[in-house]
């Protein structure tokens, strides 16, 4: 303690290192504010980047529903879905699952205007096609189509619960799912 008390007594009362890089309290305050205002700066052309069409969705969701196939019987599934817009494009997976059945749609889509266009695949059963559709701001209408398969998507957000719906021409007849995130 008798050491601590003659060094700062030799250093007029401060420690030398503040002395020697001359930082006062007012210098590590503007420091500070700087390093506030940058992570800001971040956070704000992060937002922007997810601002779009798609913008809504983004994140993960998960719930549950009911899958109805082509004899009419129905099952109850679990489901988790991930969507990641970045502007007017957005990568998204839904998988759905119950103890026979399960699948694993992925999308890539582009919204130009109310119209939207892109891509998807189920995996599970190794098909893909095309996606149009209308729609913005989280609700949207979509028809999913590949050779012998089509599919009417409606997907319905309002704030952080969603429902999407499919209704299809083959063995797997509709889905009713219910997301929250």
């Amino acid at each position: 303690m008798e050491h601590l008390q003659a060094y700062r007594a030799v250093g007029g009362g401060k420690h030398r290192a503040s002395k020697k890089f001359g930082i006062s309290v007012v210098s590590r305050r503007l420091l500070i504010a700087a390093a506030v205002l940058f992570a800001a700066g971040i956070a704000n052309s992060e937002s922007k980047a997810q601002s779009g069409p798609f913008a809504p969705l983004a994140g993960s969701w998960s719930g549950a529903g009911t899958v109805t196939l082509d004899d009419g019987s129905t099952e109850r599934i679990r489901c988790r879905a991930r969507y990641a817009p970045i502007g007017p494009t957005m990568e998204m997976s839904l998988t759905c699952a119950s103890d026979a059945y399960k699948f694993n749609l992925g999308a890539n889509v582009r919204a130009e205007g109310g119209t939207i266009g892109g891509s998807w695949s189920e995996a599970s059963r190794n098909i893909s096609g095309s996606l149009q559709g209308r729609g913005a701001g989280g609700n949207y209408e979509l028809v999913a189509s590949t050779a012998g398969f089509n599919a009417n998507i409606s997907l319905k957000t309002s704030g952080n619960k969603q429902s999407v719906t499919m209704r299809a021409d083959s063995q797997f007849r509709g889905a009713n799912i219910s997301l929250s995130r």
